[in-house]
C-alpha cells in the first residue's frame, strides 16, 4: 500500500517524535486539518498492518506513537540490556499508586495511606515528571495537590487515567498465577488501546 503525502507525513513526524503526539499537534505540523489527520493516522495503521511491520500506531497519553509490536518485545529488549532507565522503588511505585487513584491529593495523604513519610519518594518521581503539583487545596495552610502526568500514563503505556485497573481488578490479579497474570495484563492493555 502506496501512503499519499500526508500519510507519509504523519508516519514520519511519528517516527521521529520522541513522545505521543495529539491530533492537534500533527495537525499544527502538517497544516492539515483534524478529519484529514484522523484519516493519515488511520492510513499509516492499515498500511503498517496489511504490509507485515514490526511497528503500529498506539495511543498514549493523549496521543499516537509509533511502537514495537507487542509480540516483538522480548527480541528488541535485548537491545537495550544493560540501558534501562532507573526502575522505581517499591516506596515510588506505591506512592504513584495512592496519588494516581486518589488525585488530585495531598502529600499528607499520601503519607497517612501509606503510614510512612514519603519525602523521598515525591521528590523523585516529581524530578522523573511521573507527578505534578496540581493546586492548593482550599484549607488553612493551602496545602499543595499532586496529580499524575503525561509522563505517568506514557511510562505505564495509558492512554488516559481511566486506563488505571480498577481495585477489584488488581485483587483478582494478585490471585492469579504468573502465567495467567501475563496473559490478564495483556488483556487489559489491548482494552485500553481499543478505547481511543
Amino acid at each position: 500500500m502506496t501512503l499519499d503525502r500526508l500519510a507519509r507525513e504523519v508516519e514520519a513526524l511519528l517516527m521521529a517524535s520522541d513522545r505521543p503526539l495529539s491530533i492537534e499537534r500533527l495537525c499544527e505540523l502538517t497544516g492539515a486539518g483534524l478529519e484529514a489527520v484522523e484519516q493519515a493516522v488511520s492510513r499509516v495503521e492499515d498500511a503498517l498492518v496489511s504490509g507485515g511491520h514490526a511497528m503500529e500506531i498506539a495511543y498514549l497519553a493523549g496521543g499516537y506513537r509509533l511502537v514495537t509490536e507487542p509480540a516483538l518485545g522480548t527480541v528488541v529488549s535485548r537491545l537495550f540490556e544493560g540501558r534501562r532507565p532507573g526502575k522505581l522503588t517499591r516506596a515510588a511505585l506505591e506512592t504513584l499508586a495512592v496519588v494516581a487513584y486518589s488525585q488530585p491529593c495531598t502529600r499528607a495523604h499520601v503519607e497517612a495511606v501509606r503510614g510512612v513519610n514519603c519525602d523521598s519518594a515525591m521528590k523523585t518521581l516529581l524530578e522523573r515528571d511521573f507527578l505534578a503539583i496540581s493546586g492548593r487545596m482550599e484549607t488553612p495552610g493551602r496545602p499543595l495537590l499532586y496529580g499524575t502526568t503525561h509522563a505517568f500514563l506514557e511510562y505505564f503505556g495509558l492512554a488516559r487515567l481511566e486506563h488505571l485497573p480498577r481495585l477489584d481488578e488488581i485483587g483478582n490479579l494478585l490471585a492469579l498465577g504468573a502465567d495467567d497474570l501475563e496473559k490478564a495484563a495483556l488483556d487489559l492493555s489491548k482494552d485500553g488501546e481499543d478505547d481511543h
